[in-house]
Protein backbone atom coordinates (compact mmCIF):
# COMPACT_ATOMS: atom_id res chain seq x y z
CA UNK A 1 0.00 0.00 0.00
CA UNK A 2 1.49 3.32 -1.01
CA UNK A 3 1.44 6.36 1.23
CA UNK A 4 0.53 9.75 -0.24
CA UNK A 5 1.85 12.77 1.65
CA UNK A 6 -1.09 15.15 2.34
CA UNK A 7 1.24 18.15 2.73
CA UNK A 8 1.75 20.26 -0.40
CA UNK A 9 5.14 20.49 -1.99
CA UNK A 10 6.54 23.83 -0.90
CA UNK A 11 8.49 24.26 -4.13
CA UNK A 12 5.38 23.89 -6.35
CA UNK A 13 2.70 25.58 -4.22
CA UNK A 14 2.03 29.23 -4.98
CA UNK A 15 1.68 31.73 -2.18
CA UNK A 16 4.05 30.02 0.26
CA UNK A 17 7.10 31.77 1.60
CA UNK A 18 10.32 29.87 2.26
CA UNK A 19 9.73 27.76 5.34
CA UNK A 20 6.03 27.24 4.63
CA UNK A 21 4.58 30.57 5.84
CA UNK A 22 1.80 32.42 4.05
CA UNK A 23 2.40 36.07 3.15
CA UNK A 24 -0.18 38.74 4.05
CA UNK A 25 -2.88 39.13 1.43
CA UNK A 26 -2.92 35.44 0.44
CA UNK A 27 -5.57 34.48 3.02
CA UNK A 28 -9.17 35.72 2.99
CA UNK A 29 -10.18 38.33 5.59
CA UNK A 30 -11.62 37.15 8.89
CA UNK A 31 -15.33 37.34 9.63
CA UNK A 32 -16.48 40.65 11.04
CA UNK A 33 -18.69 39.37 13.84
CA UNK A 34 -20.30 36.12 14.96
CA UNK A 35 -23.07 37.51 17.25
CA UNK A 36 -24.67 39.37 14.37
CA UNK A 37 -25.07 36.19 12.33
CA UNK A 38 -28.10 34.76 14.12
CA UNK A 39 -31.68 35.97 14.54
CA UNK A 40 -32.48 38.64 17.10
CA UNK A 41 -33.50 37.07 20.40
CA UNK A 42 -36.33 38.97 22.06
CA UNK A 43 -37.46 36.44 24.71
CA UNK A 44 -35.00 36.06 27.56
CA UNK A 45 -36.43 33.82 30.27
CA UNK A 46 -35.43 34.53 33.86
CA UNK A 47 -32.54 32.56 35.22
CA UNK A 48 -32.97 30.12 38.06
CA UNK A 49 -35.83 27.95 39.20
CA UNK A 50 -39.42 29.16 39.26
CA UNK A 51 -41.10 29.17 42.66
CA UNK A 52 -43.62 26.42 41.84
CA UNK A 53 -41.23 23.63 40.75
CA UNK A 54 -38.78 24.51 43.52
CA UNK A 55 -41.54 24.27 46.13
CA UNK A 56 -42.63 20.86 44.82
CA UNK A 57 -39.05 19.56 44.95
CA UNK A 58 -38.57 20.82 48.52
CA UNK A 59 -41.84 19.22 49.66
CA UNK A 60 -40.84 15.88 48.08
CA UNK A 61 -37.41 15.98 49.73
CA UNK A 62 -38.96 16.72 53.13
CA UNK A 63 -41.49 13.89 52.73
CA UNK A 64 -38.75 11.42 51.74
CA UNK A 65 -36.58 12.51 54.67
CA UNK A 66 -39.54 12.13 57.07
CA UNK A 67 -40.30 8.65 55.67
CA UNK A 68 -36.72 7.42 56.14
CA UNK A 69 -36.50 9.01 59.59
CA UNK A 70 -39.72 7.27 60.66
CA UNK A 71 -38.49 3.98 59.13
CA UNK A 72 -35.24 4.25 61.11
CA UNK A 73 -36.99 5.13 64.40
CA UNK A 74 -39.74 2.44 64.15
CA UNK A 75 -37.49 -0.62 64.80
CA UNK A 76 -36.12 1.05 67.93
CA UNK A 77 -39.57 1.18 69.59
Amino acid sequence: MSHINPDPEAERTTGLEPGGGVPPGETPPAESSVPGAGPRETHNPSKGWAKGPLTVIIVLVVLCAAFFLAYAIDPML
